[in-house]
């Protein structure tokens, strides 16, 4: 398999074969992106075409200060912002997300697993349609922020780079987003364990 750099200058040259191996070798991770952050399978699946579209269409602008796989990522954010800010809303997903007020390190509510009773496995769903209401409160951009570090398990740099802001700034912006969720999910009535075990930051 040719390397990506090698991949990326000959589809910059119109080699289309090329550019289909670049979308075969991120598709996978670039539909997850979408769908965590709109929710619906056939939506994601439209945007995950739309940013590869983009892609193919920049690629003459695109001067490698970044890997290709960073850039389309990018991309597929920006596609599905736009999407959201449209008044587009996801309806189901599945998640754990980091809600220890304004911490910087990320203490994730345990789900039970799908092993237990009933009881519990209704209990779970509840508390995964609790944190995607408040989820959809939140402004796309703190929902992505919130998305890049506590379900995709990015590390503050990789943020900075996807985001093209500071370190610091990701910080910032991941403290708020955590502390206005667990805000909106207490003037929902849900009830934070007194303590959430902590899990490693990066």
């Amino acid at each position: 398999m040719k390397p990506e750099w090698e991949l990326v200058q000959r589809a910059r040259q119109g080699d289309e074969d090329c550019f289909a191996a670049l979308v075969e070798q991120n598709q996978g991770r670039i539909y997850n992106l979408a769908l965590r952050m709109v929710g619906n399978p056939d939506d994601a699946a439209e945007l995950c075409q739309e940013a590869f579209l983009n892609a193919w269409r920049g690629l003459p602008r695109f001067q490698g200060e970044s890997a290709f796989s960073t850039w389309i990522y990018r991309l597929t954010q920006n596609v599905c912002i736009d999407f959201l800010r449209r008044g587009k809303r996801r309806k189901d997903i599945s998640m754990t997300v980091a809600l220890d007020n304004d911490s910087n390190e990320a203490q994730p509510i345990d789900l039970p697993d799908e092993r237990y009773s009933p009881h519990q496995i209704a209990e779970r769903n509840e508390l995964h349609r609790v944190i995607w209401d408040g989820l959809n409160a939140l402004s796309p951009h703190y929902r992505q922020i919130l998305i890049l570090r506590d379900m995709d398990g990015f590390s503050y740099a990789e943020i900075s780079e996807l985001l093209g802001v500071e370190v610091g700034t990701v910080k910032s912006r991941i403290a708020r987003a955590r502390l206005a969720l667990r805000n909106i999910l207490l003037e929902q009535g849900y009830s934070f364990p007194q303590e959430i075990p902590a899990t490693a930051g990066s």
